[in-house]
């Protein structure tokens, strides 16, 4: 049976351009590239096409034209012109509950970033040193072997300078590109209206010292689920939010929530009914991505994930009921409390994350707040007055929050990470600093250290 191509759309993202084509019916096709000039070729076999090409919109793509035609008789060849090389790929998704069959050609840049800001790479090594550091001691702890302690960094006699580092914020707008998200009574589309609070909330953090925000998607393309949080590993964010403004099966609910992931069942059925609506958005955007661990014996593995998932789930938690507050106090709460659900972009083991859905979008009278710029910001105040609030109080040890935090305390303090077989006054003493100081100083109420702990050195 001959395919029609009933439309043909096309994303462009920082690292790869996405075309989506349209089709009556299941089709194969054949992608192959021409050089000198660079080329793309899409051949469909027994196809039509049904649209004009040269009303499509080729702005921020590696596209620069595309020429259609017929090849033997029945078959449509569709060409490409690039400005950039590329690494194509393609692949076929069935229909599902807003398309129908479709071919999707992706087209990545070679040595491209994902996202347009990234992170300085001294930035990324004082944060791959953090890590390094905390999975070697409780590799170490864990495993009981003392031969993992060689994986320890060297031991320090001296503490560093401060790094004052940047604490990492990745902010994620939920859905875009062919997946539009909810849509309100007024067509607003849900994809539209995240990007525009994401977009406030990332001016916020910029402008704010000691903080800096990663967008995950920045303009109108779909990012997949797995994808969103292994961009925000790659960025080395110490926090994850994933904006939304979702819609429920009537337009009576209303008020914004707060998701964190659940390991079990759901807290609510409406959490468990938003969950399952947002994890299949990979079904429309048609892209995957897995968190790798084989390196890693299987129990160690096991224990590893449980203990980061355990600790990063509290961290969650805490920042989660912060931004509930924050949202309380500009519009109605759903709930009024922390919901967990088993959404598919908060399972990142290491990174603490959130869902904040910023309201039902299917509600009218939500609708209309929600597509006001002056309520967006306000949304976007509240979100980051939660985790700036959390921040302030748990800072990372080398972020510059921790340095002003220590500085406020009194006198001036440098950091030291305590190795197997450190004893407090051993550390006191490398310091030339007295015992007493050194646990005012950490708020130790007596010898007792742990390995991994950080503590301040007052100095001057």
């Amino acid at each position: 049976m001959a395919s029609d191509v009933d439309n043909l759309r096309i994303w462009a993202a920082p690292d790869h351009a996405r075309l989506v084509f349209d089709l009556s019916d299941p089709t194969s096709a054949n992608v192959f590239s021409l050089n000198n000039p660079d080329r793309l070729v899409i051949d469909l076999a027994d196809s039509r096409l049904q649209l004009d090409t040269s009303r499509l919109d080729l702005s921020g793509s590696a596209i620069s034209a595309i020429r259609t035609g017929t090849r033997d008789g029945d078959d449509l060849r569709v060409v490409l012109d690039l400005s950039r090389e590329v690494n194509p790929k393609h692949f076929t998704l069935a229909p599902n509950d807003k398309y129908g069959h479709r071919l999707v050609v992706d087209l990545e840049y070679p040595g491209a970033s994902a996202v347009q800001n990234p992170i300085d790479p001294i930035e990324a090594k004082i944060r791959e040193q953090e890590i390094a550091t905390d999975r070697a001691l409780a590799e170490a702890e864990i495993s009981g072997d003392p031969t993992a302690e060689a994986s320890l960094p060297a031991r320090q006699d001296k503490a560093k300078p401060h790094p004052k580092r940047d604490i990492i914020i990745a902010v994620d707008a939920g859905h875009g590109g062919e997946d539009p998200g909810a849509m309100g009574p007024r067509g607003t589309r849900e994809k539209d209206i995240v990007l525009d609070i994401a977009r406030q909330l990332e001016k916020i953090i910029a402008d704010t010292p000691g903080f800096k925000a990663v967008m995950i998607r920045d303009g109108d393309y779909y990012v997949g689920l797995r994808q969103r949080t292994l961009l925000a590993r790659d960025q080395k964010a110490d926090f994850f939010v994933s904006i939304h403004a979702d819609a429920f099966k009537s337009p009576r609910p209303s008020g914004s929530s707060v998701f964190a992931l659940s390991q079990s069942g759901a807290t609510s059925e409406t959490a468990k009914w938003l969950a399952a609506s947002e994890n299949r958005s990979d079904l429309i955007g048609g892209v995957d991505g897995n968190l790798d661990l084989s390196d890693k014996d299987e129990v160690l593995r096991g224990v590893l994930l449980d203990l980061t998932m355990t600790a990063t789930l509290n961290d969650s938690l805490a920042v989660g009921g912060q931004v509930l507050d924050q949202l309380g106090q500009i519009s109605k709460l759903h709930k009024s409390r922390v919901e967990q659900a088993g959404f598919m972009v908060l399972k990142s083991p290491d990174i603490p994350s959130l869902l904040v859905e910023t309201g039902f979008i299917s509600n009218p009278q939500e609708e209309a707040r929600l597509r006001d710029p002056s309520y967006q910001r306000g949304l976007a105040k509240a979100i980051f007055a939660g985790v700036n609030a959390h921040f302030r109080r748990n800072p990372p040890p080398a972020s510059l929050l921790a340095w002003q935090r220590d500085r406020q305390r009194g006198g001036e303090t440098n950091e030291y990470r305590i190795q197997p077989g450190d004893t407090l006054s051993e550390i006191a003493s490398q310091h030339a600093v007295p015992v007493q100081t050194l646990r005012q100083a950490n708020e130790l109420n007596g010898d007792v250290i742990r390995v991994g702990q950080v503590l301040r050195i007052p100095r001057g």
